[in-house]
């Protein structure tokens, strides 16, 4: 398991950068860093199934561990979808979480990430180009 860790500093409050996050436009926009056409389905309440998915229906589905509006959000990976069917993985403690901490500046942004090794190229590459246009959205958008 890769333990991988991001973090951008973004001059917004943090109710902001979350509406960014999740939002369904926002979601797309931010998530093009990692493919087009990118969204979720599900509500994020905690214990709630999400599915992460491309314009085909290929991704991955997550149950919400944790969930702090404006402060945090924790998913644990449970398997990739093709062509919308589910395929569970072991994946072990695969998560992903963000957490978004007030200061003086707006928001510190971070995101923690547990994955196999075989995603993490991956994530090295898109997550900061991801987190970039969350800055740019959350900084620029009214």
């Amino acid at each position: 398991m890769e333990y991988l860790s991001y973090e951008i500093e973004i001059n917004a409050e943090p109710e902001k950068v979350w509406s960014v996050l999740w939002g369904e436009i926002t979601y797309k926009q931010w998530t093009t860093a990692f493919m087009e056409g990118s969204f979720y389905e599900g509500t994020l309440e905690e214990n709630n199934i999400i599915k992460f998915l491309d314009p085909k229906h290929n991704g991955m589905y997550s149950r919400v561990e944790k969930v702090i509006p404006n402060e945090e959000i924790k998913f644990l990976h449970l398997g990739e979808i093709y062509e919308g069917i589910e395929v569970a993985k072991d994946w072990g403690d695969a998560t992903e979480s963000y957490f978004l901490e007030e200061n003086d500046e707006g928001t510190l942004l971070k995101t923690k990430i547990q994955t196999p090794a075989e995603f993490k190229d991956f994530f090295e590459e898109k997550f900061p180009k991801a987190l970039l246009i969350v800055k740019h959205l959350s900084e620029n958008q009214l």
